[in-house]
């Protein structure tokens, strides 16, 4: 399958002479970095599974690479075609990605928590070749839910096994094939050479909407900030990358694995989250650098004050995919010795903001940073006109990091003649450039004609000592068309009654209005695998829930 993009000769033109875009692809930096340090550690990292860990060196990585590809190459992967891969943060990941490069394959990463009616739709979907699995991961059996899947999806020839058995093992089909003929290998990556405006990735949004879309990106698109954020962060090679966020995700895709190849730097993965277990690799391998969502940071921040680890190596956290209570932010900063750092983006850009390394706490807490040199961003009314600075509208993005369309749904492909990206984001700007997300268009909660400043309660409430975490969502009202609902999880051994809510929140002079008229006490709310609340689940159960305040 050819993957068909969105792509305009102009807008090539224009990046390619403004030096946002170039003709180098990952691959060029992988190599560049194998040459200077062959024995350098590319990638480190526990399997979970396996109950090791296992270390890779870029020149192991390299060959690793170079066998697996030949490997897809002859099971009949040809140039443009789809390879997904449901791969837990392991070793094996960046070496698939690396393989699908040398050939000109697509890299579909699909995440781990995926079942039968996802998958079935997305493999179909991108007409995948080759579908690789781990036998098992926390316990599920996916070669046994891919087999009932296979009849449906006639496209795809071959699902190979991590740590399988036979002709389907991953291992024996790709990493201990006999040696090909040297020189034919290399023809063959060079017939395959892929130029940096085709497509290397589709990656299907997260599901914080519940409509999956299969972005498409090229290595000039997401190599774009790349550059940028190594200047911001004041990053090198000698700097070492913690990706805890799935590699299937953006942020693990390219702030992990992608940035510490381009860096030339150790990338150490981490495949199921635990506070105490990161402490201890950042401790052991000496992190200086990590990019996570914000219940990350705060469980981090909670085990560095009972572990007796050093984690004087950490220097920067960006903390992105919602907001950070600015209580959060003093504490991490004291709990780990870094710099904690702000940041917004999407499956389709990437992170086009973030705050600076000295930024005062006030930006980290309050706004999401300010665009890159190379992207821009603007707030926009209901006619698209600009708006002034502190007005809340619609955020749009333009820059060489915005992606080139939704797979085979180009009807969905929201970027208008000037290149701006309709992000569905609702945000403000300061007079300085910082942006602040107070919603999706979507989580606008609009009680009687007037908006509800969902992410401001939200942050008034994150201050309450029971709260552990706040979602404020939209129900549906007969007579003020929405109410505001309050789902919160609570610390261990508090509670929290509507009327003591209410009480906290008229304290904080709130606005009568914007208090929720409705309070939901849950064991915890509903994520996806990078930590970004799903508040499609939570408007759902919504419906269900009897007002407890004025109505």
């Amino acid at each position: 399958m050819a993957v068909e993009i969105i792509l305009a000769a102009a807008r090539i033109a224009a990046a390619t002479k403004a030096g946002l875009w170039g003709d180098r692809t990952l691959l060029d930096h992988f190599d560049a970095a194998c040459r200077a340090a062959p024995d350098k550690v590319a990638v480190t990292g526990y399997n979970s599974s396996r109950g090791r860990t296992v270390t890779l060196s870029y020149r192991q990585l390299d060959r690793l690479s170079r066998k697996a590809a030949a490997g897809l190459a002859r099971m009949g992967v040809a140039k443009g075609d789809v390879v997904s891969a449901i791969i837990p943060n392991w070793c094996e990941f960046p070496l698939v990605h690396l393989a699908c490069l040398r050939i000109g394959a697509v890299t579909n990463p699909l995440m781990h928590i995926l079942r039968q009616r996802e998958l079935a739709f997305m493999l179909k979907l991108a007409q995948s070749k080759v579908l690789i699995v781990p036998r098992s991961f926390r316990d599920f059996d996916y070669p046994g839910m891919i087999a009932g899947l296979r009849p449906d999806l006639p496209d795809l020839r071959r699902v190979l096994v991590i740590d399988g058995d036979g002709d389907d093992s991953f291992e024996q089909a790709l990493l201990q094939a006999p040696e090909q003929d040297a020189a034919s290998v290399a023809a063959l990556f060079a017939a395959r050479r892929l130029n940096a405006n085709e497509p290397v990735e589709i990656l299907y949004t997260s599901g914080t909407t519940g409509e999956p879309k299969g972005v498409m990106h090229t290595s000039n698109t997401l190599l774009s900030s790349l550059a940028p954020c190594r200047r911001r962060m004041c990053l090198s090679a000698d700097d070492v990358v913690l990706m805890a966020s799935p590699l299937a995700h953006q942020t693990g895709f390219i702030y992990g694995m992608m940035l510490a190849f381009h860096l030339g730097a150790k990338l150490v993965l981490q495949d199921i989250w635990n506070a105490e277990q990161a402490a201890k690799l950042i401790a052991d391998e000496g992190v200086s650098f990590t990019m996570a969502s914000t219940p990350f940071l705060s469980d981090l921040s909670n085990a560095a004050g009972t572990q007796a680890h050093d984690l004087g190596s950490l220097r920067v956290f960006i903390a992105a995919g919602a907001p950070i209570p600015q209580v959060l932010v003093s504490r991490a900063e004291t709990a780990l010795g870094a710099r904690i750092m702000s940041g917004w983006g999407m499956t389709e850009n990437g992170l086009a903001t973030v705050t600076g390394l000295d930024d005062p706490e006030d930006k980290v807490s309050r706004t999401d940073g300010r665009a890159f040199e190379n992207m821009e961003v603007r707030v926009v009314g209901t006619a698209g006109e600009p708006l002034p600075a502190n007005a809340e509208g619609r955020l749009q993005a333009r820059g060489p990091g915005n992606f080139v369309g939704y797979l085979k749904r180009p009807q969905f492909y929201e970027v208008d003649a000037e290149g701006w990206f309709e992000t569905g984001d609702i945000a403000r700007m300061d007079e300085s450039g910082f942006i602040r997300i107070c919603g999706r268009s979507k989580d606008i909660i609009i009680r009687g004609g007037e908006n509800i400043p969902v992410i401001e309660v939200e942050q008034l409430l994150y201050r309450h000592p029971a709260v552990s975490e706040v979602a404020v969502v939209a129900k549906p009202d007969a007579r003020l068309g929405e109410r505001a609902c309050a789902f919160i999880a609570l610390r261990p051994g508090c509670s929290l009654s509507f009327d003591e809510m209410s009480a906290f929140l008229a304290g904080h002079r709130i606005t009568r209005q914007y208090i929720p008229e409705y309070l939901c006490i849950v064991d915890e709310l509903p994520h996806t695998a990078t930590g970004k609340i799903q508040k499609f689940a939570l408007r759902q159960r919504a419906q269900a829930l009897q007002a407890q305040g004025p109505r």
